[in-house]
């Protein structure tokens, strides 16, 4: 029988268990995928510390690529054989196969391996919609990125350089800093050392930036604020140090006119012609050798629960795959 991880409580890793489980044939718009490589991302550490509640017991992760085994009726999309990656959906990623909705499959074009396909499907499209939507990055423009050395984050490096953006990014030690610039981070500042909000002051001629994109959460809140120009957007996507308290709305008025969204990849890619969109621009950009981005760190699939430790000590940079 197959195996996936399931979490029968909520608690730190060692709650993730190597179940064994039943996999059936795919009903109607359904399509049965064997993966091949299974991305992890923050949102599974909140899945399954109960941050983010989901009922019990229950699949974990968001984010994988494999190969189609059959599809159900009605499926037109995709077909047997073929090499697809997909993000969304209800948790279940960590799995050697599973029945997926069809309309949530995106195939894997030539010259993409399995691999990098699964860190570029939930990673890839939220800085896709970062960027391109929620604040259309402009040439010329400087911006800041909390975590730039994480696995959005150095995506979101290459993109922004691709753009022809400067990217101030702040990163936990000296090796993060290093990684991130060569990874298209212009400027970086180790928050361990550093007051971020002066050297984005300094660094900016004191005008502060017109966008922060902030995947940290508490310990960054509200210091991002005073990073911003008047009229400038917070861009809340994450909360890896703990979600960001409540505060007084009165505070973005004292700060400058400024705006906050907390945007998530469900929303932009709610359809499946926006999914299609989004994903064909990550491929390209990953084709054209603007982004590179295979998996820095694989594990067993079985060792999800060493990876999720590494990734929440920090010791994890870019992308973190389990393997099969």
């Amino acid at each position: 029988m197959p195996h996936a991880i399931r979490i029968h409580k909520t608690g730190g890793p060692e709650v993730m268990k190597w179940d064994e489980v039943t996999v059936g044939d795919p009903g109607p718009n359904e399509a049965r995928v064997r993966h091949t490589a299974v991305g992890v991302n923050y949102i599974d550490t909140y899945h399954r510390s109960g941050l983010y509640k989901l009922p019990l017991p229950t699949g974990i992760g968001s984010e994988a690529a494999g190969v189609v085994e059959a599809v159900g009726a009605g499926v037109t999309d995709v077909k047997a054989g073929d090499r697809v990656a997909y993000s969304g959906g209800a948790p279940g990623a960590y799995a050697e196969v599973r029945v997926m909705p069809a309309e949530r499959l995106v195939k894997i074009p030539e010259g993409v391996t399995d691999r990098v396909a699964a860190t570029l499907m939930l990673k890839g499209l939220t800085v896709q919609y970062l960027l391109r939507q929620t604040y259309p990055v402009k040439s010329g423009e400087t911006i800041l990125l909390h975590a730039a050395a994480g696995g959005i984050g150095l995506i979101a490096c290459q993109w922004a350089r691709a753009l022809g953006v400067t990217v101030i990014g702040t990163v936990g030690s000296d090796e993060k800093a290093a990684l991130a610039k060569a990874n298209g981070c212009t400027h970086t500042i180790v928050y361990t050392r550093e007051n971020f909000v002066a050297r984005v002051k300094e660094l900016t001629g004191g005008k502060g930036v017109p966008v922060v994109y902030d995947a940290v959460g508490k310990d960054t809140f509200p210091a991002s604020l005073d990073c911003l120009q008047p009229r400038g957007l917070f861009v809340s996507f994450g909360n890896a140090s703990g979600p960001v308290p409540p505060f007084d709305m009165l505070l973005l008025s004292q700060k400058g006119s400024l705006y906050v969204t907390r945007p998530t990849l469900v929303t932009y890619a709610s359809t499946r012609a926006s999914l299609l969109k989004m994903a064909e621009e990550v491929f390209s950009m990953v084709k054209s050798g603007k982004i590179v981005n295979d998996a820095r760190q694989t594990y067993p699939l079985k060792d999800a629960a060493k990876a999720h430790s590494d990734l929440e000590s920090r010791k994890t940079t870019g992308s973190t795959v389990l393997l099969p």
